[in-house]
């Protein structure tokens, strides 16, 4: 990121820029929106969830993406919003949430596009996925986005979300893959998903997911699991967790993003001819045929039937030792997924506009300290109608690019207390809205927290008992010597 300058001397070769506040009224009302916000936030929530690669069809071909791209609806904000409709009398169908998926580069015809359909899931979430989306070889891209388009069915415009950047391969690599192309290798912490298609048919294709709290195969809805390289010389209530890349032969456990559900140690092997392969040690890469052994089993194997996931023992190969025959059901596909979250809320707010593009909070910088802290909020999407806040205080912001926005931070008497007897740390969630009331939350807090220096030429107060906390005689009288200390909440 390019460093942070003083505000009052902007660089000679960057455009003028402006530091804007809400005006005194507007920033009133504001106040009161964000209050009632943090007691009863009212968020509103798009999830999409999407492979990293994407193989490319050729001719008439559909190489429908799979897994298919999901996108979830979740928060108190959509009951809410649907309440605000039946108010304003246009009835149940007035909130109905529809959209479109399709690729970054076609038009805005539907034709090309595919229409979503929401339904909802025992836990309240919305749900739908884009089954047959593909890119043909007319498009000579190597990279590409999914853009997702939401309406209520009255006609309002929701907003439109874009995925992250999804790789085009041609087909599966057969040669040994190489570290040096670490785009299609697998590291340990990155999420995947797994599924079985049988007899290379896509009406028999399975994906591993988690339902009730146990792993089963399903026809629909697919899971993200974090893969975990782990030393295999440690038992499995140890478990310690590696960085590198995966390799066939390596011990990793399974854990499902969503509900935390977790697999046994299991053994990667790779799968040639529907036989695992016990000897082979090079990296794994992105759809790949790959089989999960137990680890300590005889042979045992994760294997689907039908909706069931269940444990599957192969049958030694008599000629090569190195081999192990296994079933169908045991043979998994691996690729990378991708997740993105939009999150926000109206509020008390009276939106007008759809809410995107809905900003992304990737990393906060500080520079420098006291009345003149101030800090960068680097990420995505950002327009120069946000503010940034910490908790119920705006701060001064300045519009540096799409990815930067920089704001004064506010002295901590700003939240209502007295800092010159701060005794604890004050944590204040960091928000973003927009000019017309619209609140974007984020995962980030700011903390502020006190020095612990004497004061100088002032006597500790008689009445504070000498077993009391120290830190209440060492706070220094200026902000200038406060320190501040960024969280990241994950």
């Amino acid at each position: 990121a390019e460093p942070l300058t003083h505000p009052c001397r902007p660089r000679s070769r960057s455009p003028p820029r402006c530091w804007l506040r809400s005006n005194p009224y507007q920033a009133s009302l504001l106040r009161d929106s964000v209050r009632r916000y943090l007691q009863l936030p009212a968020d509103q929530t798009v999830l999409i969830l999407h492979a990293k690669v994407a193989q490319k069809s050729y001719g008439n071909e559909k190489r429908f993406f799979c897994p298919p791209p999901c996108v979830y609806l979740s928060g108190p904000g959509w009951k809410l919003k649907q309440e605000q409709i039946k108010a304003r009398d246009l009835g149940e169908a007035g909130f109905r949430v529809c959209g479109y998926m399709g690729l970054d580069s076609m038009s805005s015809s539907l034709m090309e596009t595919q229409k979503l359909s929401f339904e909802e899931q025992p836990d309240a979430k919305g749900f739908s996925c884009a089954k047959a989306l593909y890119i043909s070889d007319t498009d000579k891209r190597k990279h590409f986005r999914l853009v997702l388009k939401l309406f209520f069915s009255n006609g309002q415009e929701i907003g439109t979300f874009h995925s992250k950047l999804i790789k085009v391969i041609s087909k599966p690599s057969q040669k040994k893959q190489s570290l040096k192309n670490t785009d299609l290798c697998i590291s340990s912490g990155s999420k995947v998903s797994l599924f079985n298609r049988l007899r290379s048919q896509t009406v028999s294709t399975r994906y591993l997911s988690v339902e009730g709290g146990a792993f089963i195969a399903s026809a629909r809805q697919w899971a993200a699991f974090t893969l975990h390289l782990a030393d295999e010389r440690c038992s499995r209530s140890e478990f310690p967790l590696r960085e590198g890349y995966i390799r066939y032969g390596s011990v990793v456990q399974l854990v499902c993003t969503a509900t935390g559900v977790t697999l046994p140690p299991l053994i990667i092997r790779k799968v040639m001819k529907q036989y695992a392969m016990l000897d082979v040690d090079e990296p794994i890469s992105q759809l790949h045929k790959c089989a999960f052994q137990f680890q300590g089993s005889d042979r045992m194997y994760l294997c689907l039937s039908t909706e069931k996931v269940i444990q599957f023992q192969a049958s030694p190969c008599p000629k090569e030792a190195n081999r192990e025959l296994l079933n169908d059901g045991s043979c998994w596909t691996i690729i990378s997924t991708e997740t993105v979250e939009y999150t926000f809320s109206e509020g008390l707010a009276c939106v007008r506009e759809p809410v995107s593009p809905v900003p992304l909070i990737a990393a906060l910088q500080l520079t420098g300290g006291g009345d003149v802290a101030m800090l960068e909020v680097q990420g995505e999407y950002f327009h120069a109608h946000l503010k940034v806040w910490f908790g119920d205080v705006e701060a001064e912001t300045m519009y540096r690019s799409p990815k930067s926005l920089v704001c004064v931070v506010p002295d901590v008497s700003a939240f209502g207390s007295d800092w010159r007897w701060l005794r604890y740390p004050i944590t204040v969630p960091l928000l973003l809205i927009r000019d017309d009331g619209l609140i974007y939350s984020s995962s980030f807090t700011f903390t502020y927290t006190p020095e612990q220096s004497c004061i100088p030429g002032q006597q500790v107060l008689s009445d504070v008992p000498q077993d009391s906390d120290k830190l209440l005689d060492s706070i220094h009288q200026e902000f200038t010597r406060t320190n501040f200390h960024l969280f990241t909440q994950t």
